[in-house]
């Protein structure tokens, strides 16, 4: 069920397909709304606009520092669905499921390195999404959006492969940060055969932003310890390598459900509200213990 409601949602955000067709961008005033994934402004077809993207514009600009709007906005859902977003609501991340699920290949699982990319998000999220567009500017005082021209593989596929197809003129324009784009994307497809979601593991700034919210969110995950057996099947079953009776409120777990259907004592949960009192996780039994 997960995958289509996420690709209906893309469907909804993205549909305005007389963009496709005349390859231009949507300027009504659904423009100015922002949705939770990375939903690219020059997308031909979308009608809504990306946080992050919405972010760098105001940052980047000469008369303004910060948005309100997008941080108000990324605050708001991080509190209220945290990770979920990127779970079931954000296009580029069905692109990854859709990718995985390709047979016959070897899946990597806890390789060397693993822990210490996962810090990377935060870094891109500091430097590339909000210091850069207030340091590097160029003579009128715009800033640089610096990770929707450097990174984002989601604007890439979305929005400057189709534009570029439909205009000749946009064809021979396009250089080496074009081609520069074209290689993060293609490298981040081909990585997704073998790992899962490596752009949310490792790079997504708004994947930083709502795992920060997750032990908070509304949306939440429930582990019920008087009901588990402790078999393990959750933490295998788990792609984002998430142990949930260590850690239910994980930065990393993006709340897709895999480890709920695979619990045999429906010791785990999803809801909406504040998480059970009689919830533990493993290290917080350690603290009172050591305590």
């Amino acid at each position: 069920m997960r995958h289509w409601v996420q690709a209906v949602w893309v469907f909804l955000t993205n549909c305005y397909l007389a963009g496709f067709a005349a390859g231009r961008i949507y300027n009504g005033p659904l423009k100015q709304v922002c949705v939770p994934g990375l939903n690219c402004y020059s997308c031909p077809g979308a009608l809504f606009s990306c946080p992050i993207g919405a972010m760098q514009a105001v940052a980047g600009s000469a008369r303004y520092h910060f948005s309100l709007y997008a941080g108000g906005f990324l605050v708001l859902v991080g509190a209220a669905l945290g990770r979920f977003a990127c779970g079931w609501l954000c296009p580029f991340g069905l692109v990854q499921d859709l990718i995985y699920k390709i047979p016959g290949i070897r899946r990597l699982r806890g390789f060397r390195g693993d822990r210490v990319l996962r810090w990377l998000k935060y870094v891109i999220l500091a430097v590339f999404v909000i210091l850069m567009p207030l340091v590097v500017v160029d003579f009128t005082g715009q800033g640089m959006p610096a990770f929707c021209k450097y990174i984002c593989p989601s604007g890439t596929l979305m929005g400057g492969i189709p534009l570029v197809s439909a205009d000749p003129a946009l064809r021979q324009a396009a250089g080496p940060l074009f081609s520069w784009k074209l290689f993060v994307l293609i490298g981040l497809l081909v990585l997704g055969l073998f790992v899962y979601r490596p752009f949310c593991k490792y790079l997504c700034p708004l994947g930083a932003v709502y795992g920060a919210c997750n032990r908070v969110a509304l949306c939440h995950l429930s582990w019920d310890e008087q009901k588990c057996i402790h078999c393990g099947r959750c933490y295998h079953a788990c792609k984002m390598e998430v142990d949930p009776t260590r850690n239910a409120g994980s930065c990393e777990c993006i709340r897709c459900g895999d480890c709920v259907r695979a619990c045999p004592r429906s010791a785990l949960s999803m809801g909406i509200g504040m998480p059970p009192r009689h919830q533990k996780t493993r290290a917080t039994e350690a603290d009172g213990q050591q305590q």
